[in-house]
């Protein structure tokens, strides 16, 4: 089987080559997605408006308007740098408020051209990034 794309983070496969690959459109846009939502304005070379930026909501507080705000951004970069991709639904979860800061997203989405439904997970709290 042919693969697409090497597999993020990169990491050495001897059995099928230099590193491990993605072998389905459905994986690597998964890995694209979440390369979108991980990466902060500014930080890719080039094009210094990619990027939701999850990072930079850690230290904001977990309310309604965090969330709003954060699908906001979500279905904006999408629209421009995914547009084959549909958001079907975004949900937060974890400890508004909490201590921990828990971010916890989880978005589901079509990939239009494919009909395939699929689901991105993307969770960490503050303390990863201090």
């Amino acid at each position: 089987m042919n693969s697409i794309s090497p597999k993020f983070p990169l990491h050495f496969d001897g059995a099928i080559g230099d590193y491990a690959p993605n072998f389905t459109p459905e994986a690597m846009i998964k890995q694209n997605f979440k390369n979108l939502m991980l990466t902060s304005k500014g930080e890719r070379v080039m094009d210094t408006n990619f990027g939701v930026g999850l990072r930079g909501y850690f230290f904001e507080p977990m309310i309604q308007r965090t969330y709003s705000d954060i699908s906001t951004e979500v279905k904006k970069q999408v629209k421009k740098y995914m547009p084959f991709v549909r958001i079907k639904e975004i949900n937060f979860s974890g400890a508004p408020g909490g201590e921990d800061n828990l971010l916890a997203i989880t978005i589901t989405y079509i990939i239009a051209p494919l009909g395939s439904v699929q689901t991105l997970e993307v969770q960490s709290t503050a303390q990863n990034y201090l």
